[in-house]
């Protein structure tokens, strides 16, 4: 019954979803070009705001909770497990105040209304998974740009989606030269559950009343740990709080 409701839902939900990136796109350029960077990224945040508000549409709730974990005026890197596109819009929108920044593969850099205006001009690093040499610059000009302006830097270790919920193993590359390069940063871990449940069924429908919820655990200073021992503690602090399909 859900997934037969949610075909009329799911079409509702992407005219709307699609509207916004479209609306959006050149507010972004206006903001971008003529009042510059804060403005830019005020834009970004409330395009996010109504592509949250949008999901409740699908009846999904949010949940955030550690909000108290996060260091005020530090550079960061959070970390966090990866469900779906949903989790990018809530931090976007929830954590506006840090400025998050992301690690994106270079194809999104492109052709996707107000998505790839963002990526290419708020600050993130666009980079080709197949090419080391064009990745490590771009990892390390944005750890720098974090650690100066007291940015926050998202990274999904995993790389790709859980389609289950199921955590993936986390790759450590990424995370090594944001710890290299962004030496007066904190790590935040923050573990995501539930979102995987809006595309249970893929892309269309979507899943119908879902409660996704995101812990944001106490943060980790850099200079306090190896990188050896800052991983192995964020990987476990964020697997050990999802909880089981």
């Amino acid at each position: 019954m859900e997934k037969l409701v949610s075909y009329p839902l799911t079409v509702v939900y992407y005219f709307f979803f699609l509207l916004w990136l479209v609306i959006f796109h050149p507010i972004q350029w206006v903001c971008f070009t003529f009042f510059g960077y804060n403005a830019h990224r005020i834009s970004v945040a409330y395009l996010n705001w109504f592509l949250v508000r949008t999901t409740h549409v699908l009846g999904t709730t949010f949940h955030i909770q550690g909000m108290e974990n996060i260091p005020e005026n530090k550079p960061l890197i959070i970390v966090a497990n990866h469900q779906s596109l949903h989790d990018i819009t809530t931090m976007i929108w929830f954590l506006r105040k840090t400025h998050p920044k992301f690690i994106s593969k270079i194809e999104l850099g492109k052709g996707i209304p107000s998505v790839s205006y963002n990526l290419r001009h708020g600050g993130s690093a666009l980079i080709d998974r197949k090419d080391p040499k064009q990745a490590l610059p771009e990892i390390k000009k944005v750890a720098e740009l974090i650690n100066v302006n007291n940015y926050a830097i998202v990274i999904f270790p995993e790389g790709t989606r859980s389609k289950t919920g199921e955590p993936k193993p986390f790759a450590s590359s990424g995370l090594k030269m944001l710890y290299k390069f962004a030496p007066d940063a904190y790590f935040l871990p923050i573990t995501i559950n539930n979102s995987w449940k809006m595309t249970k069924y893929g892309s269309f429908p979507m899943g119908l009343g879902n409660a996704l919820n995101f812990e944001i655990h106490p943060a980790l200073k850099v200079t306090d740990f190896s990188f050896e021992e800052i991983f192995e503690k964020t990987e476990a602090t964020i697997t050990q709080a999802i909880l089981k399909p």
